[in-house]
């Protein structure tokens, strides 16, 4: 008697199990960060350039002098246990130096993408990626700030809601060289040093 072979059930994808949460993320992306493509390989990902200044409050005047004139290129990669475990968002310009990875005050995991929630319990499964992606673009602007020394270490919850460094923008970057370990005169950081919360 020759024993009956049962065919491998076919994998799916994370979207095919909820569709309704694919609508959703393309619906919200595509609205507020239209420069990201979706492609649908593997689990999916986005790829593309962030605004330099997504938040609601004013950008500061000399902004474009620190990161220039667009923001943080990046890929998000979602996994096939999304939406209950959170995509990695993988910076490509700039991108973080290998000695900065795993060091929490560059907010930079050891693979080398960012670290943008203090807990991974924060994810809920049903966050959205808007939030994640607002952390991104924060996550550049307090990068231009520690690679010219200017502050030491980047804050708890990103510039998105803290506005505790929005005041050095006001200003022109120190020279490159000027602030290799401290503040340089007239870019110490003098703004509000309480955080704010989350």
């Amino acid at each position: 008697m020759t024993a009956m072979v049962r065919p491998e059930p076919e994998p799916i994808t994370w979207w095919k199990a909820e569709p309704r949460r694919l609508e959703r993320d393309q619906a919200e992306i595509t609205a507020r960060f239209s420069a990201l493509v979706w492609n649908s390989d593997g689990a999916g990902t986005w790829t593309g350039v962030l605004p330099r200044w997504p938040f609601d409050r004013p950008e500061p005047p000399n902004l474009s002098a620190w990161v220039g004139e667009q923001g943080l290129r990046l890929t998000v990669a979602y996994n096939q246990a999304y939406p209950m475990v959170e995509p990695s968002l993988q910076p490509l310009d700039p991108v973080p130096l290998p000695q900065e990875w795993t060091q929490t005050r560059w907010h930079v995991n050891g693979d080398g993408t960012l670290c943008l929630l203090r807990e991974h319990a924060w994810w809920t499964g049903r966050d959205s990626l808007i939030d994640l992606l607002l952390k991104a673009a924060g996550w550049r602007l307090e990068y231009a700030l520690m690679k010219h020394g200017v502050i030491q270490e980047m804050s708890h919850c990103g510039i998105v809601s803290d506005n505790r460094h929005d005041h050095l923008f006001s200003q022109p970057p120190p020279a490159v060289g000027e602030t290799d370990t401290a503040p340089a005169t007239g870019q110490a950081d003098t703004g509000p040093k309480a955080e704010a919360p989350c």
